[in-house]
């Protein structure tokens, strides 16, 4: 559902973030770690630190908002 999403930002942020797709049945650490309990949970990172975590299939327009934050 929110793959394209992240398609899209990942094109519309070229040079200014990355964006990394995880399975967290592939990687249940990864999910512990994070304490991602509902998918999708998408968790904003700056210089290697958590962030921000937002949680459930939101409009584009909401992840937008929250990457501004943090650029």
């Amino acid at each position: 559902m929110i793959h394209p999403i992240i398609d899209e930002l990942e094109k519309q942020y070229a040079g200014k973030l990355k964006c990394y797709k995880v399975s967290t049945d592939e990687s249940a650490s990864v999910a512990t770690r994070y304490g991602i309990r509902s998918i999708p949970t998408v968790i904003l990172f700056k210089d290697g630190e958590k962030k921000e975590a937002v949680i459930g299939a939101v409009p584009k327009s909401t992840l937008t908002t929250s990457i501004e934050k943090f650029l």
